[in-house]
């Protein structure tokens, strides 16, 4: 009997031995074009129609990936007057898309992107690659609570998720891929709406100001997630959301702060997540061990991507002491 990708990922979320080791594969756009170069596939101008690149649906298979991703910002349509006069909504440009999968962005006629939430960035170009910069963050200024619930929230109506079975049939035509939804973050978004130095004294000065950014973005996602659930559950395997909350050597913030004031929203989209039945799959870069015990508690299955060079991160320690309640997604030093 033949083991589909989808088998095999699943065999190694439920810790027992598959066939061969599951692959999995993100890049940057470069390295993206570079492998269409290598495999003699034609860049062709992109679709808006599509959900995803021909181009990178193809590698894919050359590789013989096991997992695909899709996204919660593949499905935004928002009203026309959320579009800032004289930009344009762009699919495809954005640094940020690591998978075929396509990413709502807005540009303005200089070249700024803006995301759902607002954030805006500019394209760097250096001899080694590109990057985005931000050029902006519009809750910098914000002063109270009021000032939060006052900004320009998108609203969960506008994600159409009516076309998400649409979008996994076409994955399904290239292989039984083992699907995860890509939710998003809260910690993340939220220090980049208000700048991370101002974010990160407010945690310790100003709690108010973050937890209510953050709140406002968890009740944003949980509510897209359950949608996103509702009508494409049976075809997705795992979901995924991120916020890096580690450095190279040791948290970002304290271990107590973490789970005064981030843990409660992971807390909140893990609950959809299971109650869905789905695997939790969560991404934090850095030197997280310490919060190793509490992702499991709280219901992790997935940790990613863990960085070996990070402290305490050697990953035949980390599989020794939690690889029974715990599978570990990466392991390459990025």
């Amino acid at each position: 009997m033949t083991t589909t990708s989808r088998d095999r990922v699943n065999l190694s979320l439920n810790h027992r031995q598959p066939d061969r080791t599951p692959v999995d594969f993100l890049a940057t756009p470069e390295i993206w074009d570079k492998l269409a170069a290598y495999y003699k596939i034609p860049l062709t101008p992109e679709d808006d129609s599509n959900f995803f690149s021909p181009v990178r649906r193809q590698i894919m298979k050359n590789l013989q990936v096991d997992c695909a991703v899709i996204s919660y910002d593949m499905f935004y349509a928002p009203p026309d007057d959320v579009i800032a006069d004289g930009w344009h909504v762009d699919w495809w440009r954005s640094l940020a898309r690591s998978t075929p999968a396509r990413m709502w962005r807005q540009v303005s006629p200089e070249g700024i992107f803006k995301d759902i939430w607002g954030h805006s960035c500019r394209i760097v170009r250096t001899e080694n690659g590109a990057y985005e910069e931000f050029d902006r963050y519009p809750l910098a200024e914000a002063q109270s609570v009021a000032d939060v619930q006052k900004y320009p929230w998108p609203k969960p109506e506008y994600w159409d998720f009516s076309q998400i079975k649409d979008a996994l049939g076409v994955l399904k035509t290239d292989n039984d891929y083992q699907v995860r939804f890509r939710v998003g973050s809260v910690f993340e978004y939220a220090w980049q709406l208000r700048g991370m130095e101002r974010f990160m004294i407010d945690m310790a000065t100003e709690p108010e100001i973050p937890e209510a950014i953050m709140t406002s973005l968890s009740d944003i996602l949980v509510s897209i997630l359950e949608s996103a659930l509702e009508n494409a559950a049976e075809m997705i395997d795992m979901v995924y959301f991120y916020d890096d909350v580690g450095s190279q050597e040791n948290l970002l913030v304290s271990k107590r702060m973490w789970q005064r004031l981030i843990k409660p929203h992971h807390d909140r989209l893990i609950a959809v997540i299971k109650k869905f039945g789905k695997k939790v799959m969560y991404h934090t870069d850095g030197a997280v061990r310490a919060l190793i015990p509490d992702f499991i508690a709280m219901g992790v299955d997935v940790l990613n991507p863990i960085q070996p060079t990070a402290k305490d991160l050697a990953p035949e320690i980390l599989k020794q002491e939690f690889g029974d309640r715990l599978s570990f997604h990466g392991g390459i030093d990025i």
